[in-house]
């Protein structure tokens, strides 16, 4: 995938969300920027948590992905974000689709569902790349 200059990049798993914006021209160089405030979001309607089948660390990740749906939408909306890269553990993404803007989902240039949470910012930037 070819990441413009300027592009944001917002990695995120069930509980950790960090960004970057690509400050390189020929090259993806990620930059870290600060990390945003979330807050735990409505989780979409669906299975319940049950005592036969206890899901409350599932409802908690639901949450917090809404929540980190709910910012990338204002971003979106109030023209802060530009184009987007969403890299996240598989089951978040699918959480993260269901609350996409379409202001969002027209600034959304890629997604790459992955767990790369915790990882080095050359080893996104080469997942980047191979996407």
């Amino acid at each position: 995938m070819i990441l413009p200059t300027g592009a944001t990049v917002a990695v995120v798993d069930g509980g950790r969300l960090v960004m970057f914006h690509n400050t390189g021209h020929e090259a993806v160089k990620l930059e870290a920027l600060p990390t945003p405030a979330v807050a735990k979001g409505t989780v979409s309607t669906g299975h319940h948590a049950s005592s036969a089948n206890p899901d409350h660390d599932a409802r908690g990740e639901d949450g917090f992905a809404a929540g980190v749906a709910a910012m990338l939408n204002a971003q979106a909306l109030s023209g802060k974000l530009g184009d987007l890269v969403v890299i996240a553990a598989p089951r978040t993404l699918g959480e993260l689709r269901k609350h996409w803007h379409k202001a969002l989902q027209a600034k959304l240039i890629g997604e790459i569902a992955k767990d790369l949470t915790g990882q080095s910012p050359d080893h996104i930037a080469a997942a980047i790349l191979h996407a």
